[in-house]
């Protein structure tokens, strides 16, 4: 018999569907020779300090550094205190007796770090020893998983990505548990103070915006705006310096005289290249800017839509596809004929030459960026229709033309320098997909200029003095938090050099979102319209762990490009060394630290 297990029973049912297996059983299904059953996920964690002899929270125990970690049932909160989850146990069971009858274990969890996590401590736990073998797939599609099947792969291909996954949970483990207890004692609450190897970078990045914003203090200046007028179209040109103060500034007004000669005129085409396909955390930062999604609800949506068919492999940090996927994006095109927002761009796009710029197989991971797979939706709620139209659109953006504009600088002189500038789209390009009124004329004094050749004089209509004041960096929304641990707090607007920062970022696409809402349900941070903002506890937090290396976003990202470094073949046993001596580090550093904390209220 082969045993084929899932990471939830909705996907366990999907693919034994896809087989005719249709008889249901207490925790599987089986049917013509093979029998399907599921985790929920995470069934397993590493066990908690008590079952390595720490028990209770005292100083004389940290730093805890367990020789060999062990695997605990995942627990509940009861009246009793902290169980076994009892439904685990049952399944667990379940799976065991499976696993012991069978003459093959194929696994089918996600296809990614967590996904392998789930199922080796499984298997580990069960002691199990069985050869297994890895589907590993981007799409849940009939065909998709078929031609998975068809293509398994030896299970032990896959162990550096569960030594990299592993890693990753011993990690979070001591510098979580030991952090937590250190500052927790040595600060003197009756409550916890939690700080997680993630978690505590993340909230320095919101807390750290949160006080420049809060403490910036505007700075004025000022700027003259004159007002030509050619053959009845009046134009806004701004003085080519600003002013520090209103004398300097009306000390050129007062020059301004009623006319303004052209002195120079660039008119210069730009091609605005489409963007690149999607990843999990560009789609969480799209659907923030346009919809208000939080992160975790946008991964849910489209947690939904991959288990419905309706899209491939959410939980991805790639934009780029290979060749290969390359060669059905045609396909995928022509069934978005019918799209009552895209048909028009989508019968446009099938036939004509598609832009590649994002088809390079070099720069795919584990898994391509988001696609539709080409099943057409029907009856979605709105929210989930919202998130396909975001995949959809954005697909037929990234394969469409470049955006032509022309961007025109005016040169004025009417007893100073003046200049008018202005952006027109001549062709749309990628963005008539969705659309978009060009974003960057939010930032532009004109959306159209007149036509005027250099040598000519225009009538100046009016002459103002602008006050105007500096401003302080924006407060973090989830979209721009995202952006921000893509490159573990580096300030990086262009997309494909952000691209080339994420090997070094916090967390990852999968769980940042989680990182988010653990901030959130610690009542460290609260959402403050669009804004995360810090509570007063987050602020406190925040005050003792500002200096020490666990706020410091550079080196979680170096941790983070180690622990692919794993994946790829690096030593596991170097980085765990690594993870033992900083968790001596901060433990000893939290317990000097933690002795000046200021609780704000009460834990």
């Amino acid at each position: 018999m082969k045993v084929i297990i899932a990471e939830k029973p909705s996907v366990g049912r999907e693919i034994a569907r896809v087989f005719g297996a249709t008889t249901k059983k207490d925790g599987y299904m089986e049917g013509n020779g093979y029998t399907f059953t599921w985790a929920f996920g995470h069934l397993l964690q590493l066990a908690a300090p008590q079952e390595y002899g720490y028990y209770g929270w005292s100083v004389q125990n940290l730093p805890m550094l367990p020789a060999k970690f062990k695997l605990a049932i995942r627990k509940v909160k009861t009246k009793d205190g902290m169980v076994d989850d009892p439904g685990v146990k049952k399944q667990l069971d379940i799976i065991k007796k499976l696993f012991d009858e069978a003459t093959e274990i194929i696994v089918a969890t996600d296809a990614g770090r967590e996904g392998e996590l789930i199922f080796r401590y499984i298997y580990y736990y069960l002691k199990c020893k069985k050869p297994f073998k890895r589907l590993w797939i981007s799409s849940q599609t009939d065909e998709a998983i078929k031609d998975g099947f068809r293509n398994l792969k030896p299970g032990s291909e896959y162990d550096t990505l569960f030594n990299s996954a592993h890693c990753r949970s011993q990690s979070d483990w001591l510098v979580g548990m030991n952090a937590t207890q250190a500052l927790s004692l040595a600060s003197g609450t009756r409550g916890v103070l939690s700080l997680g190897r993630v978690q505590t970078p993340t909230l320095a990045m919101i807390c750290a915006r949160y006080l420049e914003n809060k403490n910036f203090v505007p700075q004025l200046y000022y700027q003259v705006a004159i007002y030509p007028d050619k053959d009845g179209q009046v134009f806004k040109a701004i003085s080519e310096k600003n002013f520090k103060t209103r004398e300097e500034a009306q000390a050129i007004i007062d020059l301004v005289t009623g006319e303004g000669h052209i002195q120079n005129v660039e008119a210069k085409p730009r091609k605005e290249p489409p963007p690149l396909l999607h990843d999990l955390s560009s789609l969480q930062q799209e659907a923030n800017k346009r919809k208000g999604f939080t992160a975790d609800q946008t991964l849910g949506l489209l947690q939904n839509l991959y288990e419905g068919k309706l899209v491939t492999y959410p939980r991805t940090g790639s934009r780029y596809i290979g060749d290969d996927v390359f060669a059905g994006v045609p396909d995928l095109i022509d069934k978005l004929n019918s799209h009552p927002e895209f048909g028009k761009q989508a019968a446009a796009l099938t036939g004509a030459k598609l832009n590649k710029r994002c088809v390079n197989a070099k720069k795919v991971t584990d898994h391509h960026a988001i696609l539709p797979t080409g099943v057409v939706p029907q009856h979605l709620s709105a929210d989930h229709q919202a998130i396909y139209d975001l995949v959809a659109g954005r697909m037929l953006e990234a394969f469409h033309q470049d955006c032509i504009k022309e961007v025109t600088r005016i040169t004025l002189l009417s007893g100073s320098k003046f200049i008018a500038s202005g952006t027109v789209i001549q062709t749309a390009g990628w963005r008539a997909v969705f659309n978009d009124k060009d974003e960057e004329k939010k930032d532009e004094e004109n959306v159209t200029l007149p036509k005027v050749t250099q040598g000519e004089d225009l009538q100046i209509t009016e002459k103002v003095l602008l006050e105007k004041q500096t401003k302080p960096k924006a407060l973090f929304n989830e979209a721009s938090l995202l952006k921000a641990l893509e490159t573990a707090g580096k300030e990086i607007e262009d997309e494909e050099l952000r691209e080339a920062m994420k090997e070094g970022g916090l967390g990852t696409p999968a769980t940042r979102a989680a990182i988010i809402e653990t901030l959130l349900t610690r009542k460290y941070i609260l959402r403050e319209k669009k804004n995360l903002v810090p509570t007063e506890t987050g602020l406190a937090v925040y005050e003792i762990v500002r200096h020490q290396r666990i706020a410091h976003a550079e080196l979680t990202g170096t941790w983070e490009k180690r622990l692919e470094e794993i994946r790829s073949g690096g030593s596991v046993a170097a980085f765990q060394e690594e993870i033992k001596t900083y968790t001596r580090a901060i433990t000893q550093e939290l317990l000097q630290a933690g002795k000046s904390f200021k609780a704000p209220v009460a834990i």
